[in-house]
């Protein structure tokens, strides 16, 4: 049905490369610009990680979903050609 993904899972707490890196160049900045630097990284980093844990969550949800639709559709069918049978039952016995 749908296609799995070419690119690599990412864990929740792993962060992109270009913001490890711009951890670490704030990291030695001097210490003046680090202090006025440090707080906005901090936030953007836990932005990211909440951002890919809701990612995750909802991913997880959707594949639930889908197998739940599997399920949904198999018992619709199931109960379709019970009906199909019982009213062939019924009309045999009406016929005689």
């Amino acid at each position: 049905m749908s296609q799995p993904s070419r690119l690599r899972p990412l864990q929740p707490d792993e962060l992109p490369q270009d913001l490890v890196q711009l951890q670490e160049l704030v990291g030695r900045l001097p210490e003046p610009y680090r202090r006025q630097l440090e707080p906005v990284v901090k936030r953007v980093v836990e932005s990211t990680v909440r951002r890919r844990r809701i990612l995750q969550l909802v991913q997880e949800a959707l594949g639930q979903l889908r197998l739940d639709v599997k399920y949904l559709m198999f018992d619709l069918e199931a109960t379709r050609r019970e009906r199909d049978s019982y009213r062939q039952q019924l009309e045999e016995l009406e016929g005689k």
